[in-house]
């Protein structure tokens, strides 16, 4: 604490040593409690503070992760973590990944990005006062960079498709800052209604691309229509006909299947 007092920017580096198998075994995913204190420590010195999470499993830090300004997720990285970190920090590489999992906020919202609509009903009041919300700290395909990145011109080449189709996604990204950057860019898939409960969304394709300031490219996916399938109760994969909603980034385009098919064979 007397050390950080003299600082200008505190880098805090918390979480876990290695581990593997059973002696990486938890009850409870909270971070350790000396390590939390010890953040809200430094954030009583009114210093900005960088929390780097070093950790194999996400470790609930939703009580610390307010007081920060920044928060580097390097997921156990290896001997050259450190090399990598330092470029990072200081800027001289820019931070393009995104989050392979949903980070919770909770120890009892352990949620898949994929969750579905049905699990998520809101708050309801009452003498039990249930809370369903899918509460999470950090969403799959959450991550920050020293740039910027705007999507525009989203396009669908087929309105209506039937279960042999293939759909082309077409969208442009631009970087709208001042410095390089790689952006991973995300197809994902919702359909309206099914059979089954459908999940709230799936990614479907991605594809990652670096960028100049103020350089656009366009992005190209290619999926076939029994990508849109599920397997129904009886284990098969189908398709239905029906609404389906392609999102890429915050843009959206509807499309209609306009036949129903099951496959006997597996969709591998």
């Amino acid at each position: 604490l007397k050390a950080a007092e003299k600082a200008d920017v505190i880098v805090a580096c918390i979480g876990e040593n290695s581990y593997c198998e059973t002696p990486g075994n938890l009850t409870d995913l909270h971070l350790s409690a000396n390590q939390r204190e010890m953040v809200k420590a430094l954030a009583k010195t009114g210093k900005p503070i960088l929390l780097v999470i070093n950790e194999g499993r996400p470790r609930i830090l939703a009580d610390i992760e307010p007081l920060a300004q920044a928060v580097v997720d390097v997921i156990i990285p290896g001997n050259f973590g450190g090399d990598a970190l330092a470029l990072l920090l200081s800027g001289k590489r820019n931070f393009s990944a995104k989050l392979p999992f949903t980070y919770p906020r909770e120890i009892n919202s352990l949620v898949t990005y994929d969750y579905k609509v049905s699990e998520e009903v809101g708050k309801m009041e009452g003498v039990y006062d249930y809370d369903a919300r899918v509460n999470v700290q950090w969403p799959f395909g959450y991550g920050k960079s020293y740039t910027t990145f705007s999507y525009s011109n989203l396009h669908v080449d087929k309105h209506q498709f039937g279960p042999s189709d293939m759909l082309t996604v077409t969208v442009d990204i631009t970087n709208t800052g001042s410095v390089d950057g790689k952006e991973a860019v995300l197809l994902y898939s919702s359909d309206h209604v099914a059979s089954v409960v459908p999940d709230n969304k799936r990614l479907r394709a991605f594809d990652k691309l670096a960028l100049m300031p103020g350089e656009t490219r366009a992005v190209r996916f290619t999926i076939p229509a029994s990508d849109l399938a599920f397997v129904n109760a009886q284990g098969q994969w189908t398709l239905e006909a029906g609404d389906f909603t392609l999102s890429v980034g915050p843009l959206s385009a509807t499309v209609s299947c306009t036949e129903s098919y099951t496959w006997t064979t597996p969709n591998i």
